[in-house]
């Protein structure tokens, strides 16, 4: 589609910015529902953040602008309203600009998430689920799991601290479900999520213990690339139900396509 002067345009920044596959998915988007605009990768140091903040609201054809490493937390002070859940989370990774340059900032990490299980049919009201992580996909998923009606989650991390601190937050604003603080042994949950970085790389040690794991339980990861993780491998040997990362960013994908550009998808 040709860019012209009515080309609607948004924005993704990260530090570095030459990995970010983002703008290949949204734009495949933009160009599928036969939306003119377009999302271009800027390059922006955390020095140089505000300034770029500034610039991008006196852009009055930028619809908004997807946020990554290392600007997800720094950015929430520099929007004008923040999505509540986000606002929880400490993290924001989409932010919309209205017509008057006021910006509104959304974590969708645990929603694409939650969306991927949903598309596959894995159910969450009145489930179980065992977590690994608590860094920043973890809280967005823990609120997200929570927020959709799981009865029970346990929260593993290396430091517990940050474990008992994410539990604290999620449980204010779902009291609801109960939560219990884990160690790496995921037994007795019907989902299991890996929210850590580990499987990544194929000498990273596995994020929980897989040898209590059984047929009736879902493992499910967060990791795009390997496919199949380390994890995900000694699930299916064990019969479990296995659930990769890629849905994930599939689904986010489509929310930032909405929330960019003001468009349904088909």
């Amino acid at each position: 589609m040709e860019i012209t002067g009515n080309t609607r345009i948004s924005a993704i920044i990260a530090d570095p910015i030459h990995h970010v596959k983002t703008p290949q998915g949204i734009n495949a988007r933009l160009l599928a529902n036969h939306v003119d605009g377009v999302l271009v990768p800027v390059h922006v140091s955390a020095d140089e953040l505000p300034a770029v903040v500034n610039g991008f609201r006196a852009m009055k054809n930028l619809q908004g602008f997807i946020v990554t490493v290392p600007h997800k937390s720094a950015i929430l002070a520099l929007c004008d309203e923040v999505e509540e859940d986000a606002q929880r989370i400490g993290a924001v990774n989409v932010v919309r600009r209205d017509e008057n340059g006021r910006l509104r900032g959304y974590m969708l990490d645990g929603e694409g998430f939650v969306a991927g299980l949903k598309g596959a049919n894995i159910p969450l009201a009145n489930q179980t689920a065992y977590l690994a992580g608590a860094g920043g996909a973890a809280n967005a998923i823990a609120f997200a799991l929570a927020k959709n009606g799981v009865k029970q989650l346990t929260i593993a991390n290396r430091t517990a601290e940050k474990a008992e601190d994410l539990i604290d937050r999620v449980s204010k604003a779902y009291p609801k479900c109960q939560y219990q603080l884990g160690s790496r042994d995921p037994s007795g949950h019907n989902l299991v999520v890996n929210a850590t970085s580990l499987g990544l790389r194929t000498e990273d040690a596995l994020p929980l213990d897989t040898e209590p794991l059984t047929p009736d339980q879902t493992v499910a990861e967060i990791i795009m690339q390997p496919a199949e993780t380390a994890l995900l491998a000694a699930a299916k040997s064990k019969g479990c139900q296995v659930h990769p990362g890629l849905p994930m960013l599939q689904n986010q994908l489509a929310l930032m396509t909405k929330i960019l550009a003001f468009i349904e998808e088909e």
